[in-house]
């Protein structure tokens, strides 16, 4: 039970951008884990974090798994494999229920599909995932942007604005680049 808590206070503190915070609970859940010998619960805790980092659009790798995958469950194994980005259609039927129609979508039925995930996280890091792929759309974009402001989760927020940005600029769009600039500036914390 406390690892859970740990686990969850974890996840919060790394969306509001809280690093410290993060970092403190993650390692408390991690050692909670540990303590029972059991590298495939470890290898569970390591994805939950993986998970929440792809929902902000960290792309580092996720090592810690990486250094259990071969204590890890063929389910834990295709989830990781999903966070990549390159889970494919024989991993299906292990991932949660909840990411399973995402991984071969593509286009607008990626899109009509993730405003179907009801749970934020879960769908950030679909979001995530089909932004890993090159699979994202600018409703992709959206609906990633509106999840992390609708939570309050600062960090996401601020990764994806930033893609919304990117395209804006890309696209030429400088109205749209310096409003979201605005938004971006609002996000941010102040500098200590």
């Amino acid at each position: 039970m406390g690892a859970k808590g740990s686990l969850e206070r974890s996840t919060e503190a790394g969306l509001r951008g809280d690093s410290a915070i993060e970092a403190v609970e993650f390692s408390r859940a991690r050692t909670e884990v540990a303590s029972t010998g059991r590298a495939d619960w470890v290898a569970r805790v390591e994805l939950v974090r993986c998970a929440a980092r792809v929902a902000s659009l960290d792309v580092a790798p996720c090592t810690g798994f990486e250094a259990l995958a071969s204590e890890a469950a063929d389910a834990e194994r295709a989830y990781a494999g999903y966070l990549a980005g390159t889970a494919g259609a024989t991993d299906v039927a292990l991932l949660p229920k909840v990411h399973q129609p995402l991984v071969l979508a593509t286009g607008a039925g990626s899109d009509a599909l993730l405003s179907k995930v009801d749970d934020p996280l879960s769908r950030l890091v679909a979001a995530g995932v089909l932004l890993r792929r090159g699979e994202a759309t600018p409703g992709t974009v959206q609906q990633a942007v509106d999840t992390a402001s609708a939570m309050g989760w600062r960090k996401p927020l601020l990764a994806w604005l930033g893609v919304a940005q990117e395209r804006a600029r890309s696209a030429g769009a400088d109205d749209e680049v310096a409003r979201l600039q605005r938004r971006i500036d609002l996000v941010a914390p102040p500098p200590r």
